[in-house]
């Protein structure tokens, strides 16, 4: 995978720390011990959105960063409303520059695909931004495979290069292997999935009786509804406690030791959630766990139609 740096040259973290909590299920105090909790362990990558908690996850962030702010590689995303246009682009941008308190966006994301506009006013729009030293990388979020391949060859035309790429990928969301994964590796982009603990179901919590978005949130309660998916997040956490670990720490672990070497983006509420996924920078993943761990849910199918032959 591509190897990406901070203004100073310090590189990425094997991890990133996603901020989609702070200013909402994370107050400042629990938003800033978490941060510290992430510096102290080696973290130096940072990821936010435009849209997350109504811009408090932007302004949080920007206050803990400001004493470092050189060594951190920052990433935010624009046009998850309002479409990809260049105007939406920029107007977003500016807006998260102003809130994160920083010149210069270290990586910017399309936070999604948008149907509606033409790419080649996207990636010239985000050529233009990263030529007049706005931005650093350039990277898209939940883009299908093929989005992505005919994304980097508009993007060519601009003398422009998507750096990253971020779709969801567990052990219980595995679909990103089939092209996603093989595609940004061919392609030298950096992948930085989300979600690696399945929107919390792979932490153990729920089987405890534990609330959080799955019991909170009707999108998430749908995605990780199925049973195959809750059998396997019981199964983990049995194998978790034979190996003296956390479940959370084995999610993490395995999600990063896929062969394309991906920077899982962890997070949490407070520092207690957050430190087995911590721990997972320091887990050293034998080949017979992973395997194990991989068999608890089906591996999608290969992508052709030829699978006799796959």
């Amino acid at each position: 995978m591509k190897q990406l740096t901070s203004p100073n040259g310090t590189a990425a973290s094997a991890l990133a720390f996603g901020t989609m909590q702070f200013g909402g299920r994370a107050d400042e105090t629990a938003s800033a011990r978490m941060f510290d909790a992430c510096r102290a362990a080696g973290i130096t990558h940072f990821d936010t959105a435009h849209v997350y908690t109504d811009g408090a996850s932007e302004k949080i962030l920007g206050k803990l960063i400001a004493k470092d702010r050189d060594s951190l590689l920052i990433a935010t995303k624009a046009a998850y409303t309002g479409g990809a246009r260049p105007d939406t682009i920029r107007t977003s941008l500016e807006t998260s520059r102003k809130r994160l308190g920083i010149d210069v966006i270290d990586a910017l994301y399309m936070h999604r695909f948008d149907p509606d506009t033409d790419l080649h006013d996207t990636f010239e729009a985000l050529a233009e931004l990263k030529q007049a030293g706005l931005i650093r990388y350039v990277g898209i979020s939940n883009y299908a495979a093929w989005q992505a391949v005919k994304a980097c060859w508009v993007a060519s035309k601009f003398d422009l290069s998507i750096d990253l790429i971020q779709p969801m990928y567990s052990l219980v969301k595995r679909q990103a292997e089939v092209e996603i994964l093989p595609m940004a590796a061919d392609m030298e982009m950096l992948c930085a999935p989300y979600s690696p603990l399945g929107g919390g179901l792979l932490s153990g919590k729920y089987a405890e009786g534990g609330s959080g978005r799955l019991t909170e949130d009707d999108r998430y309660a749908e995605r990780y509804g199925a049973r195959v998916m809750h059998d396997a997040a019981a199964r983990l956490s049995q194998i978790a406690a034979a190996r003296g670990t956390h479940p959370a720490t084995l999610a993490v672990a395995w999600a990063a030791a896929h062969p394309t070497a991906p920077t899982p983006i962890i997070s949490a509420r407070d520092p207690a959630q957050l430190a087995p996924s911590l721990a997972a920078l320091d887990y050293d993943m034998p080949d017979d766990l992973y395997d194990e761990l991989a068999a608890l849910v089906p591996a999608p199918p290969p992508a052709t139609d030829r699978t006799e032959e796959a």
